[in-house]
């Protein structure tokens, strides 16, 4: 390459050698890219003043001048706006920028993408499309990146989809990914937080309704939500959207939940409530959804009286009574099959740290918001008595100990050997910097992915939808099967009330069994013999010194263990006002006189009272219905 002539390049001598030399370390250049450099410089002596151009123009740069801007760029010469670098692909700008002053801040920044648990193909997107275009235009060290440069690279993102009508994805989560990356490299940037949708205002909910019920309603979800969390407002307002706008088709006229009628207003509601379809699926609404709905309406009405709001109606209109009963249905615990598969799915599952969080949540039952707030600490060894799970505040705010055995706390072991390291992440409720437990690239780990994660561990294992809190039940039923007191259940799954440990003590399982088949041992060791000898009485046999309680039937015996007592319907024929008989049946009569005579010998013996009298009530009946027939020889004979 020659030289650019003095006299072509006055005051830019400086910048075009630093262009050769950048060149000459890359072990490229022509006399073509030189040509297009000093073109360059012959129109923009400030090279800035080329990014003050459309972008249009700026992206109609002849290619002979694209290696003296990508040059610029990386040198801190140029920042070309990021509405230029998003439209250019800039393919193999990592390897220029190797030889870039910024090739050291790169590095570190793939390393910090690689120790937070991408891989090296995810770590190198994210360093050539957000890493390397926010260092261009920011111009300031990535460590010292803001949230402002992010949000002008989202903006940039945002205007390119819509002007080229298409949506960008692929740079959306790579920004997402980088934001990480930059927090735990030091960065001034906020905590990466888990990406929602944009949160909707209390009055959006209320399209539909009455403008000044909707005011009412959104007020109340405004005074609730200064005390709930965000989400119980947001589901609260949900559920009063569904009745406001049941007032404003029903009754137009009503503008005041003051003026709230039960007949003409409540009473159709819950009728609509029994009669509502899911708008997606035609059917029917769920009880639980029927009753969420007319208790919320229930209990905005009574709270706003108890605060005293004039637009609270006179009298209470909502009663107990108007919820539908929910059913009770028994916990849907995992059969020791499925449990055996499910848990060898998970083993086997390549992804170790969301297989293990749900090996974790089957073998210590905590609930799946508890897992995932669990702390890198969580485990306490207590002298003398084993390895112990400290659970976080959770559904009910109350923390909770829970006793972990060897498997247990290596399958935590190994948890965090797969956790991304990093910086503190602030905890949801305190606001303090906390060190979770569940970690993964360089974020929490939500709920979402771990039921994604069981989901393709249960479908594995060729067995059906499970969800997290399945896993919980399994825990808990298993506990009850080895014999686990109430008390202890309670403490191990966090239950505020017994009510709520006693639904597993209802389960069809080898605990009802087993109490069965101990139950019917002890029947039977206590009736001893009697239940052998019980079964061999035939009619060829003496069957009246039996040890049993005996009598003659029509066509055959009844005999009876003592443990069984007598039957109450025992001869309750012959002492019928209805029953007759003639002299065609004395030899029936007499014969069954007989044996009854013999039969209360028999119980006299063996001072069976009862059965004795019962005995003589029947000859003394029988000796009636023979006289009536004609046969009294045959009574004094007998």
């Amino acid at each position: 390459m020659n030289s650019a002539p003095q006299a072509a390049l006055t005051g830019d001598v400086r910048l075009y050698e630093e262009f050769l030399a950048f060149l000459s370390r890359r072990g490229v250049g022509n006399e073509t890219m030189c040509k297009g450099a000093r073109s360059f410089m012959d129109r923009f002596p400030d090279p800035q003043d080329w990014a003050a151009l459309p972008l249009a123009e700026r992206l109609d740069a002849r290619s002979q001048t694209r290696p003296f801007l990508n040059f610029l760029m990386l040198n801190g010469h140029l920042r070309p706006g990021y509405d230029y670098l998003l439209e250019r692909k800039l393919a193999g700008i990592l390897n220029e920028a190797r030889q870039s002053p910024i090739a050291r801040e790169l590095e570190v920044f793939f390393d910090a993408a690689r120790a937070i648990g991408y891989g090296e193909r995810a770590a190198l997107g994210m360093t050539s499309q957000v890493a390397t275009r926010l260092r261009i235009e920011a111009a300031v060290p990535l460590e010292a990146m803001t949230n402002d440069e992010l949000i002008c690279f989202e903006a940039a993102v945002t205007a390119r989809e819509v002007r080229n009508h298409r949506s960008y994805k692929h740079y959306r989560s790579a920004l997402y990914a980088s934001h990480a990356v930059l927090f735990h490299l030091g960065a001034p940037v906020c905590e990466p937080e888990k990406r929602t949708a944009v949160r909707w205002s209390f009055e959006q909910y209320f399209t539909g309704v009455d403008e000044a019920i909707a005011r009412q309603l959104s007020a109340y979800c405004e005074r609730i939500a200064a005390t709930l969390a965000r989400s119980t407002a947001s589901g609260t307002a949900s559920e009063l959207a569904h009745f406001g706008r049941f007032l404003a088709v029903s009754d137009p006229q009503l503008h005041s939940l003051r003026d709230l009628d039960r007949r003409r207003h409540i009473e159709p509601y819950l009728s609509a409530l029994a009669r509502a379809c899911n708008p997606r699926t035609g059917e029917a609404v769920a009880i639980s959804t029927r009753r969420s709905r007319t208790q919320v309406v229930g209990r905005m009405l009574e709270t706003m009286a108890e605060w005293g709001w004039e637009e609270a109606p006179a009298r209470r209109l909502v009663f107990a009574s108007d919820s539908p009963r929910l059913p009770r249905p028994l916990p849907r615990y995992l059969p020791p099959d499925e449990d055996r598969r499910l848990v060898a799915a998970l083993e086997a599952s390549p992804n170790r740290l969301l297989a293990d969080a749900m090996l974790l949540l089957r073998a210590s039952g905590v609930r799946i918001g508890e897992l995932c707030d669990l702390e890198l600490d969580c485990i306490h060894e207590v002298p003398g008595q084993g390895a112990w799970l400290k659970v976080p505040l959770g559904k009910l705010l109350t923390e909770r100990m829970v006793p972990l055995d060897d498997e247990t706390v290596a399958i935590v072991d190994r948890i965090v050997a797969h956790r991304s390291p990093g910086r503190p992440l602030r905890h949801p409720r305190s606001g303090k910097p906390v060190e979770f437990l569940l970690t993964q690239h360089g974020r929490r780990v939500f709920s979402g992915t771990l039921r994604a994660e069981l989901a393709r561990a249960a479908e594995a294992a060729g067995i059906g939808p499970v969800v997290p809190h399945q896993l919980r039940h399994t825990f808990a039923t298993a506990l009850v099967n080895a014999g686990c007191s109430l008390q202890s259940l309670m403490a191990m799954l966090g239950h505020v009330s017994a009510e709520m440990s006693l639904r597993y003590g209802r389960l069809f399982d080898e605990t009802v069994r087993a109490e069965y088949e101990r139950a019917l041992t002890l029947a039977k060791g206590r009736l001893g013999d009697v239940l052998a000898e019980a079964t061999p009485v035939k009619l060829e046999t003496d069957w009246r010194r039996a040890p049993l309680l005996k009598s003659r039937l029509s066509g055959g015996y009844c005999v009876r263990t003592l443990a069984q007592g007598a039957c109450a319907y025992t001869n309750i024929c012959e002492h019928c006002p209805n029953f007759r008989s003639d002299a065609t049946f004395l030899p029936t009569l007499l014969t069954q006189r007989a044996d009854t005579a013999d039969l209360l010998a028999d119980a006299e013996a063996r001072g069976w009272g009862e059965e004795a009298a019962r005995h003589r009530r029947l000859i003394d009946r029988l000796d009636k219905l023979v006289a009536e027939s004609g046969g009294e020889e045959g009574v004094e004979s007998a």
